[in-house]
């Protein structure tokens, strides 16, 4: 159904390898706190030297985090483009971020709480339960195979928890100040402890999105096809629904909902290695980390020493140029 992987497509997946080493070593050596590269290399070889904790307490764990994150909203984004047909799409449309939000604000509502980790647990809960009442509601029109009602769902079931978060927040100081917080996205104050937290999640839903990439190929073809190739849809539908709820709801959970990774990761993939999910899922993925871990690093530097700017502002001013970019491509390619 696809032509064999070309040589020059796993070369590029190897230089996708070098860019994302390349924007590890820079999350590690740059930073508003300079420190020189052989400082660094030398506390990630002894703790002990690193009497500051700026490199394992600070630069490795947002590291991992970038990387876990960026991954898993590339890898989401390709399935939620896949899955529904839409060049546009992205993981958000499926609720699973308002759903995070909502949970956290309401947890800050009802507990008055402070705690990472006690924010991230609820993240991961509330956006498992903004998707599967998104998949409930377009489970009501007894055809999955259609993208669409999932579509109308997720929008609707968004429209209606960001009202909820809209009126908590403007009726209670402590709500606003946690959603405040949380909402803008960032990698900084999440530790390893809040990394581990979502580990398991973020791996099983990336397996799912591997196990989905045949569906996807036969997708890509049209669901007649895909039916006549022995494909069965609502399956298909199920897993890649599965695969990005986990991958997002892991992602928003440790480091808010960050934008546009997921709607531009898919196309730079796509560019680069063809349509073919086997290759473009890893492809994606390395885009996302890189994209993530490269805007950690710029909202680092450009904050300067006495505060930094949080990866989700740096991506909402790239990710909108990339957006209009995109946009304009689909135009002309419709022309």
């Amino acid at each position: 159904m696809f032509a064999a992987t070309h040589p020059a497509r796993l070369n590029t997946l190897a230089l996708l390898g070098v860019a994302l080493l390349a924007a590890v070593l820079a999350s590690l050596a740059l930073g508003s706190n300079p420190i020189s590269v052989a400082q660094v290399l030398q506390a990630l070889l002894d703790p002990a030297s690193d009497p500051d904790a700026v490199v394992w307490g600070s630069r490795v764990p947002r590291t991992l985090v970038g990387l876990l994150v960026g991954a898993c909203l590339g890898v989401a984004g390709t399935i939620m483009q896949g899955q529904t047909g839409n060049p546009l799409a992205d993981p958000g449309l499926f609720g699973v971020s308002s759903g995070a939000s909502l949970a956290v604000v309401l947890g800050a509502y009802l507990l008055g709480h402070d705690s990472m980790s006690v924010s991230l647990l609820l993240a991961m809960a509330g956006a498992l339960v903004a998707s599967v009442l998104v998949f409930g509601v377009a489970s009501l029109s007894r055809d999955l195979a259609n993208p669409v009602p999932l579509a109308i769902a997720g929008t609707a079931v968004s429209a209606l928890l960001n009202a909820v978060i809209s009126f908590l927040v403007l009726t209670n100081a402590s709500s606003l100040e946690a959603y405040r917080v949380w909402v803008v996205g960032s990698l900084g104050g999440r530790g390893l402890e809040g990394l581990s937290l979502v580990l398991v999640p973020a791996l099983a839903g990336l397996v799912l999105a591997l196990v989905n990439a045949r569906s996807l190929n036969s997708l890509t073809l049209g669901l007649d096809l895909a039916r006549g190739l022995g494909e069965t849809v609502w399956r298909a539908r199920l897993v890649g629904l599965g695969a990005i709820t986990l991958t997002t709801a892991s992602a928003v959970a440790v480091a808010g909902p960050l934008g546009f990774i997921g709607l531009t990761a898919p196309h730079v993939g796509r560019a680069l290695v063809g349509g073919n999910h086997y290759r473009l899922l890893p492809a994606s993925a390395l885009v996302g980390a890189v994209t993530l871990l490269a805007c950690d690093v710029i909202g680092r530097l450009i904050g300067g020493g006495q505060a930094e700017v949080p990866v989700g502002v740096v991506l909402a001013v790239l990710g909108g140029v990339a957006f209009v970019a995109i946009v304009r491509r689909a135009k002309l390619a419709a022309m």
